[in-house]
């Protein structure tokens, strides 16, 4: 899907590559997928679950949009209409997620297994906290050059441990023995994202864009960082240029934060803990004000809480 808001992307993200391409005929996403590439990324043809959209039109104007049974109804639809056997969900929750509240996050993951298994789908959900950013970026380019980071073996810990978790989830769904670590350490991953990219008019080894303006955010006292709010990360993200207010907007593929520390992490006074990417400095003043309550340098170091909260397989 495209980002809305302060939430991401993953074609936006995907379009900072020059050349690559979304939109894929079926015939083009079965060949991919049955060929030697055996991946595909791609966006949701019109033919894919038609009513779903006229359904989202009635709930916006109806007040429903947050009802879970529909929220539930409508992910689902898309699914389970791919003709999919196996479907590993990863429903989010905290500040930064669209479900605040972890037991919403739980009743909507145990509404999408249950629909899931009823037709006939074999269907897991990961509960994973989302009240701190993922990974040290925000925004489109700067999240495609971690994640090839990723795939290079290196990259975020808590990135590696969330993909490597759903990665073995799908795996082990599917019947497949293989540990998806080792294909990060020993390149076949990123083996299959280059050619996975080529296969879509993308070029793997074009640089990604740079922004024209860059801002940095420093600490103003010794300490341990001990909040950092995805929610506001994502607002400032969004005003920088990174996201849209509507479906038709733009987005500024450079735009976006770099993060130079997490909860958890000893900052000096004069580190760096944000860099703020804009094509339009102007832009700057409206990030930092979302910024100016994301977080707080403390004594303490607050306590290490695990990504992955609970599994759902049943109800």
């Amino acid at each position: 899907g495209r980002g809305l808001g302060h939430t991401g992307g993953t074609l936006d993200k995907l379009e900072a590559i020059p050349g690559w391409r979304a939109q894929l005929t079926n015939e083009e996403m079965f060949a991919q997928m049955q060929g030697p590439v055996g991946a595909v990324i791609c966006a949701a043809g019109s033919g894919l679950a038609p009513a779903d959209k006229r359904l989202y039109a009635l709930r916006d104007v109806t007040g429903t949009v947050e009802a879970i049974p529909l929220i539930a109804s409508s992910i689902m639809s898309k699914k389970i209409a791919e003709g999919t056997e196996s479907l590993v969900l990863d429903v989010k929750f905290g500040t930064g997620a669209f479900m605040k509240d972890y037991a919403q996050a739980k009743e909507l993951a145990e509404t999408m297994v249950a629909l899931g298994t009823d037709s006939g789908v074999k269907t897991t959900a990961l509960i994973t906290a989302m009240s701190t950013p993922l990974g040290l970026t925000a925004g489109n380019a700067n999240e495609v050059r971690e994640s090839v980071e990723v795939l290079a073996g290196g990259g975020p810990a808590d990135v590696v441990e969330l993909t490597v978790a759903l990665a073995r989830e799908m795996l082990q769904m599917s019947g497949i023995d293989a540990d998806p670590a080792e294909a990060l350490n020993d390149g076949r991953a990123m083996d299959t994202w280059r050619a996975m990219i080529r296969a879509q008019d993308g070029d793997p080894d074009a640089p990604l864009p740079t922004p024209r303006e860059t801002h940095v955010v420093a600490a103003e006292r010794d300490g341990v960082m001990t909040r950092l709010d995805a929610f506001d990360v994502g607002i400032a993200a969004w005003r920088l240029g990174a996201g849209r207010a509507r479906a038709a907007d733009p987005v500024v593929h450079a735009a976006g934060i770099d993060l130079h520390a997490k909860p958890g992490d000893a900052v000096r006074a004069g580190d760096p803990l944000f860099t703020l990417n804009a094509d339009d400095g102007s832009r700057f003043d409206r990030a930092l004000e979302a910024l100016a309550g994301s977080f707080e340098i403390g004594e303490t170091a607050p306590e290490a809480a695990p990504i992955v909260r609970e599994r759902i397989t049943s109800v």
